[in-house]
C-alpha cells in the first residue's frame, strides 16, 4: 500500500487527490508546519534527506519526492491508461508541459510574493521597517507582480483551447496545475477578471474525489 507523508497546506493535498482520482488505497502520515517558521517539522528527513512534503513510499521500498515526479509515476504504475493522454498525441505534449510548467515557472513568483509579502509584515527595528516595505514594494511592483500577472493570462488562454490544461480530458497535469492557480487566487491577484481560471478552479472543487481528498487530507489553508 502506498502511504502519503502528508504536510497541512502544502502541494502533499495533490497526491491525496489523485490517489483518489485513481481509487487506490493508501495510508496517510500527517505532518503540521510550525506555526511560527511554516517549515516543515524534522520528522520529515527521517523519510526523505530534504525533509520536505510531498513525500510517498510503496510496500517494495520505493521512495518517491517532487510533486510532479510522484504524479506521473504513480499514474504509469497505477493508472492503466487513466489521468493520462496517449503516448506520441498532442495532448501528450500538452500533459507533459503543464507537469513542468506548474513548478518550474508558475509557482516561483508566487513564492518570492509569498516571502515579500512578510518581509511587509515582519516585526523589525521601526527604522528598518520603511527601508524593508520600501525594497519589497519594488520588489514585486517590478518584477514579482508582472511575471504572475503574465503567467495568468497565459493559463487563461490556453483554457480557452480546451476544457483542461492537456486537452479536453481531466487528466494528471490539472491535478498539477491546481495548486499553483488555487495559490494564484489565495495571494496572485487571480479573480472574476480571469473567468476561465476561475471556472476551472469550480470543476475541480466539485470532483468528488477532490472533496473526498480533503475529507482525509484535514484543513486546507489555501481555500481559505
Amino acid at each position: 500500500m502506498l502511504t502519503v507523508h502528508h504536510l497541512n497546506n502544502s502541494r502533499s493535498q495533490r497526491v491525496l487527490w489523485l490517489l483518489e482520482e485513481l481509487g487506490l488505497p493508501y495510508e496517510i502520515v500527517h505532518y503540521q508546519r510550525d506555526p511560527q517558521t511554516m517549515l516543515a517539522p524534522a520528522s520529515l528527513r527521517a523519510v526523505h534527506p530534504l525533509g520536505k512534503s510531498p513525500v510517498v513510499t510503496t510496500d517494495d521500498g520505493l521512495t518517491l519526492a517532487e510533486s510532479g515526479a510522484i504524479i506521473e509515476t504513480i499514474i504509469e504504475r497505477y493508472g492503466q491508461g487513466r489521468l493520462a493522454p496517449a503516448a506520441g498525441t498532442p495532448e501528450a505534449l500538452r500533459y507533459r508541459y503543464w507537469l513542468h510548467f506548474a513548478e518550474g515557472t508558475a509557482m516561483s513568483p508566487l513564492l518570492l510574493k509569498l516571502v515579500f509579502d512578510r518581509i511587509e509584515t515582519a516585526k523589525m527595528p521601526f527604522f528598518a521597517k520603511p527601508i524593508a516595505k520600501a525594497i519589497a514594494a519594488k520588489a514585486k511592483g517590478a518584477f514579482i507582480n508582472p511575471n504572475i500577472a503574465g503567467h495568468l493570462s497565459f493559463m487563461e488562454a490556453e483554457l480557452g483551447k480546451s476544457e483542461w490544461f492537456a486537452g479536453d480530458e481531466f487528466s494528471g497535469a490539472d491535478i498539477q496545475m491546481s495548486f499553483p492557480v488555487e495559490a494564484s487566487q489565495a495571494r496572485g491577484g487571480l479573480d472574476a477578471k480571469r473567468p476561465r481560471l476561475m471556472a476551472y478552479l469550480e470543476r475541480i472543487h466539485a470532483r468528488p474525489a477532490y472533496k473526498r481528498a480533503l475529507e482525509r487530507g484535514g484543513p486546507y489553508g489555501l481555500l481559505s
